[in-house]
């Protein structure tokens, strides 16, 4: 008895303590020198963030205007995610995001980039938000994966292929 006891207790401090994490995921794609990134982000934390940012209502699952949602994360994301090849700074493009469950998927890509041997990222999407904030980053060269995790406020990570 004792035991599942202890077992609900655990599991019931899980469902009843919320956690945050961001996953992003960078990968170099040798075949056209392009840089793919795409972060997940708990679309109730990041529309908090956007609400914050723009001081207005904003529904990101179904938003009343999408391209100034779109602006919204594109700007919110270019405040808050960098990162630099072999020591230059890339310009990421935002392409769009999109709902899948409890998430929104960011997307992001850059040109003519060709393989590198370093990456810097600096990843502080939400540390305003929460403070017990962890971003999550993959960096994927030449079929090789580094991953790393950010605890806020940690959120500069340097990766060597």
């Amino acid at each position: 008895m004792g035991v599942l006891l202890y077992k609900w207790l655990i599991a019931a401090s899980i469902l009843w303590h919320p956690f945050y994490v961001s996953v992003t995921e960078i990968e170099h794609d040798k075949s056209d020198n392009e840089l793919h990134v795409s972060c997940r982000i708990f679309a109730d934390d990041l529309e908090s963030a956007l609400k914050k940012q723009s001081k207005g209502s904003l529904d990101i699952i179904h938003p009343a205007n999408r391209a100034a949602t779109d602006s919204l994360i594109a700007g919110y994301l270019r405040k808050h995610l960098f990162v630099t090849a072999d020591g230059k700074t890339i310009r990421l493009q935002y392409l769009g995001y999109k709902i899948e469950e409890e998430a929104a998927w960011c997307f992001l890509s850059a040109e003519k980039v060709p393989a590198f041997k370093s990456a810097h990222v600096r990843n502080n999407v939400l540390y305003d938000e929460h403070p017990n904030q962890i971003n999550m980053i993959h960096v994927i060269v030449n079929g090789v994966r580094k991953s790393t995790k950010l605890d806020n406020p940690k959120a500069d990570a340097d990766f060597s292929f």
